[in-house]
């Protein structure tokens, strides 16, 4: 049976997906962890909690947690960046500029690929450094 909380993918399988397949996955992965954060931090509270959600994974957030983590990237990881910025999108939600959009969606293609290759430790320690500072 197929682990789906645990993926590991073959590089060449991980290359052939889209950057737009990646930031799908990728969106759904920092949306799980951001809800993890907010119950684990106990900020679970009925209303809230989708609006608090919100708060972290509208894309400017998201720009603004891609421009904290660009320096700390490797090579790999700012190809698999770049990828994603430069995908095309069709439409861009009234929130959000294209630069902050595309940022996002960059942010959230790395995230789908470290995910498939399994390096949730990595996933970690980037989401540690964009909570850093918010309790």
């Amino acid at each position: 049976m197929q682990d789906f909380f645990s993926l590991s993918m073959a590089p060449d399988s991980i290359r052939a997906i889209s950057s737009l397949g990646l930031a799908h996955l990728g969106d759904a992965v920092y949306e799980v962890m951001v809800r993890s954060w907010l119950c684990l931090h106990g900020k679970a509270t009925g209303k809230g909690l989708h609006k608090a959600a919100v708060s972290y994974v509208k894309a400017p957030a998201q720009a603004q947690a891609a421009a904290r983590l660009l320096p700390m990237f490797t090579e790999e990881e700012k190809t698999v960046f770049q990828r994603g910025r430069n995908a095309k999108v069709n439409t861009i939600p009234q929130n959000a500029s294209r630069s902050d959009y595309m940022h996002a969606t960059a942010l959230e293609a790395l995230f789908g690929y470290l995910y498939l290759n399994g390096r949730t430790d990595r996933l970690n320690e980037l989401f540690s450094v964009i909570m850093e500072g918010e309790s």
